[in-house]
């Protein structure tokens, strides 16, 4: 829409090397300091602005930018013009939202526990609170890991299915006590929820995909 860009970062192109390589963004993973500057550098470069870097905590609390480098929350929102809102991800998935005016956008880290706890609910509320129908929004969900990739135990499902008794149809039985999850479906039913439906991505697996995206479950495996 007019005013509004969207994307999302590959692996490839930066300075990072070894298990890094190349164009690692996260500086709290091990990464030389200096490539990840370098990197973070060259991405402002390519925006034309200096996108704020969260101190993400699978968490479901909404920052509002501008704002500190730094601070503590999975999602951001933003108001005013040339202002990026970042989220890092190696297989949680980013969900990027925006009224129809293009006048607050928001983007959303969403693991399974972020997703459980309600931060999407959150973010589309800090929306709301600055005037955005949610009728009237869209959003995006990026790359993540894939339901054919993503085990988790019981505990994940009775997670989703607390607040949404019908989570268990984005869940397929794998081992005995494991389950396959669908983030992404899992993820369109809470922007529905919350009355989102122009909903677009969703589809893209990390896990599956090492020569364009990052994989925590998978490169710790």
């Amino acid at each position: 829409m007019p005013g509004v860009r969207a994307g999302y970062s590959l692996r490839t192109g930066g300075v990072s090397q070894g298990p890094y390589a190349s164009f690692n963004l996260g500086d709290h993973v091990g990464d030389d300091a200096r490539d990840v500057q370098t990197n973070r550098a060259q991405l402002a470069r390519t925006l034309g602005v200096s996108p704020l870097y969260l101190n993400q905590v699978h968490g479901t609390r909404v920052q509002a930018l501008p704002a500190a480098q730094g601070s503590q929350a999975d999602a951001a929102y933003a108001t005013q013009a040339q202002t990026a809102c970042c989220i890092l991800v190696a297989d949680c998935l980013p969900i990027l939202i925006s009224d129809n005016q293009g006048s607050v956008v928001a983007a959303a880290h969403a693991g399974w526990r972020g997703l459980s706890g309600g931060v999407i609910a959150n973010t589309v509320a800090a929306l709301k609170a600055r005037g955005a129908d949610p009728e009237k929004m869209l959003a995006y969900i990026g790359p993540g890991i894939g339901p054919t990739a993503f085990e988790v135990g019981t505990d994940v499902l009775e997670a989703f299915a607390a607040n949404d008794p019908n989570a268990a149809t984005c869940f397929r039985p794998h081992l005995p006590g494991k389950w396959l999850a669908d983030l992404f479906a899992l993820a369109r039913r809470a922007l529905a929820r919350e009355g989102v439906c122009d909903i677009h991505g969703g589809g893209l697996c990390t896990y599956r995909d090492p020569q364009r995206f990052f994989s925590y479950r998978r490169d710790k495996e």
